[in-house]
């Protein structure tokens, strides 16, 4: 039995999808209950039960447009942040915990791959999405995806389990600085601070936090230099990427690595783009609202991965991803811990670092914001958004390692 909706409805499946990403983010902006299932899981979820009630296909040109032309130019426009040498210099101690962090995270992926290889299937192909969005964010999350062909339906299930693990990750984070282990051990001066602050001052931060996640002003130049630029640096990446993929195509180790790493197209335009960002800071900068289209256009892959999901697959993959991706959160945790108290840094900083890596400079600002660290906030951003960066070369690297 075929769907409501036909394959071959091109402009009614684009506004399907276009309308599943819009009201997720409406509905994860103006309520408390979405903004914590996150907007990312209800655009597949909206999609996911259209498809299961065979309302819209599981199959479609459309969704194939997604993956290999939306989400390309999606990477760029959220790396324009990406000034390398701005981060070096403005991100302070946060950046060596956070570096720190990432390394729990690949060690957390290897160790989770050779406890888990035998009970999911082509985990070797999961690995790197983890390693990714857990050094960086979603769009690194996508673009390993992407890379290494994971099945739509073993993508939303691994999307599921990593939404889940961060709800039940933040809430540890969060609760850390009040358990006695970490009060005894580790130095908390933010904490200190804000509990000897008057009301006032708490209130006073609250309104600096209103202020800093307010509406920016856009303009027609801005939304034309973020299309044509991300547009310019995935044509090169493209093509540059078939070059050295076909340059590089001979047998030996060498010649895998290299092609491996050169050949990647999502790596080239990572490289790319952060190179631009670095050598044209103030041009880049002020070209604005390139996260927001660029988090819509991720935020339509995840309306995509929902269609061909198959709801009894989730059900029966989500809990082992869950305990792959609880193995690698919790040996990001304790790499964290340790080398904080090896090299004395704060729990703050410690807990902010390891939010950056897992969740991304959305959530770490946020928490940041959240817990009245103001002084954390900037950092929390600056690092998350290196994540971006090396999330990818992370995730390539795993993924090489382990085929």
């Amino acid at each position: 039995m075929g769907s409501f909706i036909s394959a071959e409805s091109t402009w009614i499946l684009w506004a399907v999808l276009a309308s599943c990403a819009a009201l997720a983010i409406y509905l994860e902006q103006k309520y408390t209950w979405a903004s914590k299932v996150t907007g990312c899981i209800l655009a597949l979820t909206f999609t996911l039960i259209l498809s299961n009630l065979k309302i819209i296909p599981t199959e479609a040109p459309v969704y194939d447009a997604v993956w290999d032309y939306v989400v390309p130019l999606a990477v760029p426009m959220l790396l324009f942040n990406a000034d390398i040498k701005k981060i070096g210099r403005d991100s302070g101690r946060v950046l060596i915990i956070y570096l720190f962090s990432g390394i729990g995270t690949v060690l957390g992926g290897f160790i989770a791959y050779f406890a888990l290889k035998n009970a999911i299937p082509a985990l070797n192909d999961i690995v790197p999405m983890f390693v990714g969005t857990y050094t960086g964010g979603s769009v690194n999350f996508v673009a390993m995806s992407q890379q290494y062909k994971v099945p739509g339906a073993t993508v939303s299930a691994a999307l599921v389990a990593d939404n889940l693990l961060m709800a039940l990750y933040f809430f540890t984070l969060m609760a850390l600085p009040t358990m006695a282990v970490i009060k005894k051990h580790y130095k908390m001066p933010l904490v200190n601070a804000l509990e000897e602050q008057s009301e006032s001052d708490k209130e006073a931060n609250k309104t600096m936090a209103a202020k800093y996640w307010g509406a920016k002003e856009i303009s027609l130049k801005d939304i034309a230099f973020t299309v044509a630029l991300s547009f310019v640096i995935v044509a090169i990446s493209d093509k540059l990427a078939t070059v050295f993929g076909n340059l590089f195509s001979g047998e030996g180790a060498g010649s895998a690595i290299l092609g491996g790493l050169l050949g990647n197209k999502y790596l080239l335009m990572t490289t790319f783009t952060m190179i631009i960002a670095s050598v044209f800071p103030k041009q880049i900068s002020s070209i604005r609202g390139s996260q927001e289209i660029g988090t819509f256009l991720i935020y339509l892959f995840f309306a995509v991965i929902g269609a061909p999901a198959s709801i009894g697959l989730i059900l029966r993959e989500s809990p082992l991803l869950l305990v792959f991706a609880l193995i690698v959160v919790l040996i990001n945790l304790i790499v964290s811990l340790i080398f904080g108290k090896l090299f004395k840094f704060n729990i703050e900083e410690i807990i902010i670092a390891s939010n950056a890596n897992v969740g991304g400079p959305t959530t770490a600002a946020a928490m940041a914001v959240s817990k009245g660290w103001t002084e954390l906030i900037v950092p929390a951003l600056l690092v998350g958004t290196l994540g971006y960066v090396i999330g990818n070369y992370y995730g390539i690297l795993s993924g090489i390692l382990l085929h």
